[in-house]
């Protein structure tokens, strides 16, 4: 199945599961392509080619199943049994051998990873800036985060507690931005 297939495919099994589940907001699943698809696509263009993604409260698998199907290897962490099998179901269906799921907490897959692990964290609407850094900034791991409008305020907030270099990029598919976030202590 080419790539075009494989989000065919992922568009129709969203519409269905979330018709059973809370997996989206249901004004969402019109527009698929671009709320959801394209928006996450975009960090494939400032991602480095050979990173190991992990993504954090991957739900529905945004951005995470999204850069698995691009053709990085991602690790998506999901805390909800249903959600889980959701991103399990879609994983075998689309034969995404680069694609694993972790049934867990955040905090309990970073607190288990190995030191000097070499991964690039990725989050889209998961928690505040603040919060992702408290889980992450041991690693000392690079962040490419999704995030809204708001980031400014959310910037301001993580500076009170950590220093980091950041990025902003805007987006491509609406009004909030690419923040990739380096060099956290």
């Amino acid at each position: 199945m080419n790539n075009k297939g494989k989000f065919d495919r992922y568009a129709q099994m969203l519409r269905e599961w979330s018709a059973r589940m809370n997996l989206v907001a249901p004004s969402t699943l019109a527009d698929i392509e671009t709320r959801h698809f394209a928006d996450s696509a975009q960090l494939a263009d400032v991602l480095p080619k050979n990173a190991h993604i992990v993504d954090l409260g991957s739900g529905a698998g945004f951005p995470g199943v999204v850069l698995a199907i691009l053709g990085w290897p991602v690790v998506c962490i999901e805390s909800i049994g249903k959600k889980v099998a959701f991103l399990t179901a879609v994983r075998d269906a689309l034969g995404l051998d680069n694609l694993t799921i972790y049934h867990g907490r955040v905090e309990n897959y970073v607190a288990d990873m190995p030191k000097n692990t070499d991964v690039v964290f990725t989050a889209r609407a998961f928690a505040p800036l603040v919060k992702i850094l408290d889980y992450v900034a041991k690693t000392h791991c690079p962040l490419y985060l999704l995030k809204g409008r708001e980031i400014p305020a959310e910037i301001d907030t993580a500076m009170k507690k950590y220093k980091f270099d950041y990025e902003l990029i805007p987006s491509k598919t609406g009004d909030g931005f690419i923040i990739i976030i380096k060099n956290t202590r």
